[in-house]
């Protein structure tokens, strides 16, 4: 499946926020991309590019092509409670950025290909779905095989944030999904209300 691979930092400029993680190249040049940076005067932006600028903020945070997150929208929105926050629980229940939550990847990007390549197990089976919902109270490890991996150890060497929602095991290199986060818990600066209204028009 198609994925975007042209320049992070570039987008991380275009919202003024390093949403793919630290970035060397976006703490030099914090302003918006264009040979004009952030001297040239730019137009107040309309309520619909508003809403589209945060979509498109979301969409590219946690890696989703536009029919997926649009498939994912019309999922939250036929559930009880409010829409954004249930579209943000279904992003973090993914399988793909709980492994980066627990710190097994660096970046959501590597913690998708760590799954795709069978080196992650739900429940100790390996599931090589990076889209697959992570229910509360599955365990999310690292398969025996892939114990040794570089990229893992280094990843968790450095792991240092912890959420509430989520429960590490060192000994195992296992974590547990322990329930939906609550929107107050999630760090990720997403106005999904937005995102909602964009959807609803």
């Amino acid at each position: 499946m198609a994925r975007y691979l042209g320049p992070k930092s570039k987008i991380a400029r275009k919202f003024g926020e390093p949403i793919f993680g630290a970035d060397k190249a976006f703490e030099k040049k914090k302003y918006p991309p264009g040979m004009h940076g952030g001297a040239k005067k730019r137009r107040k932006l309309s309520e619909y590019a508003t809403q589209l600028q945060e979509k498109q903020k979301a969409k590219y945070t946690y890696g989703l092509l536009e029919r997926q997150f649009s498939n994912l929208f019309k999922k939250a929105s036929r559930r009880k409670g409010i829409t954004g926050e249930i579209l943000l629980q279904m992003l973090e229940a993914r399988l793909d950025n709980v492994v980066f939550r627990l710190g097994i990847a660096p970046t959501r990007q590597s913690a998708r290909q760590l799954v795709s390549h069978r080196h992650i197990t739900v429940n100790e089976e390996i599931t090589n779905i990076p889209s697959y919902t992570v229910s509360p109270g599955d365990i999310i490890g690292v398969r025996e095989k892939s114990k040794s991996l570089e990229i893992i150890n280094k990843s968790l060497s450095s792991r240092s944030a912890a959420y509430p929602w989520l429960e590490w095991d060192e000994t195992s290199l296992s974590g547990k999904f322990m329930n939906l986060p609550e929107r107050e818990q999630i760090p990720e600066n997403i106005k999904e209300q937005l995102i909602v209204e964009l959807y609803s028009k």
